[in-house]
């Protein structure tokens, strides 16, 4: 089995709808995990495993508060998210080259009727 790339584990991490909720809450601005926790209404030991799950991807980064020390402060990284908006943006140019060869034979095609077989 091959190892999963930076971009099976940024997408196996956003699978789950409570840590894109906690990417969406720290697109605004940084979080303590307490603050997290809370607004998930989810124990701090719970939030923990989402939080190191999006550590471990490099989706987000942990600092210590200055005043004290027992705060960990969740913020967004930006290098995987920009690395899946270029994966994104290559599927989408695909599939609008795909289109736009379909108009450009349907263009060429119309008015030309499909031929049918005679009735016997």
């Amino acid at each position: 089995m091959a190892t999963p790339s930076a971009l099976d584990r940024t997408l196996a991490a956003l699978a789950d709808p409570t840590r894109r909720g906690v990417v969406d809450r720290l697109r605004h601005r940084p979080h303590p995990a307490g603050e997290l926790a809370a607004a998930f209404d989810m124990s701090p030991p719970a939030m923990s495993r989402h939080l190191r799950v999006l550590r471990q991807t490099g989706l987000v980064e942990e600092r210590i508060d200055s005043d004290d020390a027992r705060v960990r402060v969740y913020s967004l990284r930006p290098e995987p998210f920009a690395a899946l908006r270029g994966w994104l943006d290559e599927v989408e140019s695909f599939w609008g080259d795909q289109l736009g060869a379909f108009k450009a034979h349907a263009e060429r095609t119309r008015g030309t009727k499909p031929s049918r077989g005679r009735k016997s």
